[in-house]
Formats: structure tokens, sequence, C-alpha cells
């Protein structure tokens, strides 16, 4: 047989994607357990989920130190301690930090359960925050804040956050070395005796899941005497203006961009139809942005634009980085792009191929357990409809070419973009 390989392939669109059904209880003492059983191999994966990100904080910073330090130290165990025990089952501990939630994740083998379970607990329970410790962390994190100084990147990122939520907010702050500096023991002792410390979590459990490994988790976990932790509530502060922003590296020869805008969550009615928006514009390699600024101007390596929903907001990013005299040209495609979208019908050509990719790489996230479990976890944490994602499919096809012009005009307009440049010009 002789493959032309002038002519596409036949393709068929993918209809419906099966998403194996997780299981949801409650232990005796109200914690819920979602559980996932999904493939052959004796793994699994525990994930202890608290509402501990730093939506929770007051002080800057004392989230991700709590939620990293917990391992360094127990009331028996020290940090090498800690680590060699779960070295010697084969099983790892990491600890995981976020802008809504924060997290201790195990993973190892199921025969192994019940000799991990024990030590999980101790970390929960028992975390002592050693002086020394914190030092250590301390350092590493002003040595790794000083180095990421130095890069446009991390700067314009970080730059835009706080642009685009203000310095009040949560979402807008970011370390810095007075934050760092500021940091005591005793402010991660009160915030994870007000966060962590028997408080409710949600427990994801995924992987090769029997009734065992269930009355297991029940066994270890259900006893425990635990409370809801306080909701926080912020007051109802006015967007911050929308601001053009250029901080001068003489000594740099590119400029990082970011331009975007305070944006939806996945409650959102317009989610769907951002996000068809969004990768036809930047979301993949044959974008909008990608064609014009890449191929065909060579003005960079690669651009792209990027819808990050959290639970109580969200951001809309176009990023890149270009050398300092193609900057105002960039910015001007960049815009050029956005403006043809909300004054011109996407193809019904492109629109179609911008689904199948979405489509595509959505079916192929969902390769094992775990991304099944992370899935969940959404739903889950963000009080989604527990058909979100058997949904994502029909909500991505049923977005049409009016849809997106539609929704670019609406949350698009190029006066409520804020833009941060990096460089120079």
């Amino acid at each position: 047989m002789i493959v032309d390989r002038v002519k596409n392939p036949d393709y068929q669109t993918i209809q419906q994607v099966n998403i194996p059904k997780i299981e949801s209880i409650l232990l005796s003492n109200g914690i819920p357990l979602h559980y996932i059983s999904v493939g052959e191999q004796p793994v699994v994966k525990l994930e202890i989920s608290f509402d501990a990100g730093n939506w929770y904080e007051k002080e800057n910073g004392v989230s991700f130190f709590t939620a990293k330090m917990l391992g360094e130290g127990t009331a028996k165990y020290s940090s090498s301690q800690i680590s060699a025990f779960f070295d010697q089952f084969g099983a790892f501990i990491e600890f995981g930090h976020g802008l809504d939630r924060a997290n201790i994740t195990v993973y190892g083998l199921a025969k192994y359960l019940p000799e991990l379970l024990p030590m999980v607990q101790e970390v929960l329970n028992n975390a002592t925050f050693p002086e020394d410790e914190l030092l250590k962390f301390k350092k590493i994190q002003l040595q790794t804040l000083a180095v990421n100084a130095e890069k446009t990147s991390f700067l314009a990122n970080k730059i835009f956050r706080n642009t685009i939520f203000g310095d009040n907010h949560p979402y807008g702050k970011s370390l810095d070395e007075k934050a760092i500096n500021a940091i005591s023991r005793a402010s991660l002792v009160e915030f994870y005796q007000s966060f962590w410390l028997n408080k409710k979590p949600r427990i994801f459990l995924s992987g090769k899941i029997t009734a065992t490994e269930v009355k297991l988790v029940e066994d270890f976990f259900g006893d425990i005497k635990v409370q809801e932790s306080d909701k926080r509530q912020l007051s109802n502060e006015q967007l911050p203006e929308k601001k053009k922003i250029l901080i001068e590296r003489e000594e740099s020869i590119q400029s990082s961009i970011r331009i975007g805008k305070q944006m939806m969550t996945r409650k959102h009615p317009d989610y769907f139809k951002m996000l068809v928006l969004n990768e036809a514009l930047g979301g993949y390699f044959g974008s909008r942005l990608m064609k014009n600024i890449r191929e065909e101007k060579g003005l960079t390596y690669g651009i792209s634009s990027n819808i990050a929903p959290f639970t109580q907001a969200g951001y809309f990013v176009i990023g890149t980085d270009v050398k300092k005299e193609y900057t105002q040209l960039t910015i001007d495609e960049i815009y050029k792009e956005i403006t043809i979208l909300q004054k011109e019908l996407i193809d019904a050509d492109e629109l179609e191929v911008v689904k199948n990719y979405m489509i595509g790489s959505f079916a192929g996230s969902l390769n094992t357990p775990f991304d099944i479990s992370d899935r969940y976890k959404v739903i889950f944490s963000e009080d989604l409809p527990t058909d979100f994602y058997d949904c994502y499919i029909q909500n991505i096809q049923a977005v049409n070419a009016e849809m997106v012009m539609e929704v670019a005009n609406q949350h698009l307009s190029i006066n409520s973009l804020d833009e941060i440049v990096v460089g120079g010009k």
C-alpha cells in the first residue's frame, strides 16, 4: 500500500469519553472520602486536601511555608527519618500548596498502606516546625528568589498577578524578601493549628482500590475529631484600575510581555466559550498568535494564551518573550489578533480544528487513575456539578463562531487588559 503523504489522513471526531465514576462516602467523623479504582497495577495515591492555601492566610507566605515544612519534623521523627521511612517502602510523600488549597500526597504500593498511614497521621497531627529547619528553608527560598529576580519572565508573572488582583488580594500576593524574613515559627504553628490540625479535609484515594484500602482509611482517619476551617470572606474591593507597566532592565536583551485581566471561574456560563476562544487565539501550537508572531514574523520562539481558573476567581493571560526591539510590534500584533476575533467570525474549518484539538487533548489527559482523580478533585473542591467533565465534549462542541465573537467582545475589550513589560521597548 502506497501512502499519499499529500492528503491528510481520515480522522473521526471523539463524541464521548466515558470517565470512570468515583465513589464517595463519609467517614465516621464526617470527612468525605472520594475513591476511584482504575488500572491493574497495585499502586495507590492518597491525597489529603485542606482549605489552607493563600486564600486563608493573613500573613504573606505563611500558608506556603506551613505546607512545605510539615514533613520537616514531628514530635517523634526528624525530617531525615521521615524521608527514610517512606523510602524503605518504595513510596514517597510530597506537600503541595496552591492559591486555594494545600495537601499531603502519598504514592506507594497498596500492600504497604497499613505501614504508611501511621506515618501520614504522625505528620498531620504532630508537626513541630523545627527552628533550625525553618532557617534552612528560609535561606533556600531567599536564594531561589534572588536567582528568579534576574529573570524577566519571573518578574513579569509576579507583577502581572499583583496588578490584576491588587495588593490585598490573596491571589495577587507573592513571596518577596520582606515576607520570607518575617516568617516565624510561631506564625507557622498558628496557621497549622487553625487550618490543618483537626480540620476537616477532603481525602482522595486512587489506583487499584478495594474495600481493604477504603477500610484502612476509615480506621486511621475516621475517629479523629475534626471541625470545619473558618471561611475567609473578602470585602468587596474595587478592581484595580487597568494599567500599562514598563519595568526597564538595561542589562536584559529581551522583554517579557504579559497581557490579560481577571477572568471567570469554571462556574461562569461563558467558561467553555472562553476556553474555545483562548485555544484559537493562543492555546495550542497552531493558534493565531503562534502563526502570526512566531511563524510569519519570527518575533519569538513561542507565545501562548491561557485561562487560569481558581475557586474564587481566575485570570486570562497572553505571555511571550521577545527581543527588546520587537516589543511594541509584538504588542501591536497581539491586539490585532484579538480585534480580528471581535470583528470577524472564526472560519468553520479553523473552529473544527480547534475543537478537535481540545477534545483530543482532554481525552489524552485521562490516561491514569491519578489523572482521573485530579479531575474529580476539581469538581468537589470547587463545588461543580458532578457531570462537569462528563459534559466537557458536548459543551465544547456547542460553541459556535457567533459565541466566540460574542465573548471576545464581552470579555477581551482591549481597554480592559493590563499590559506588563519587563525588559524594555
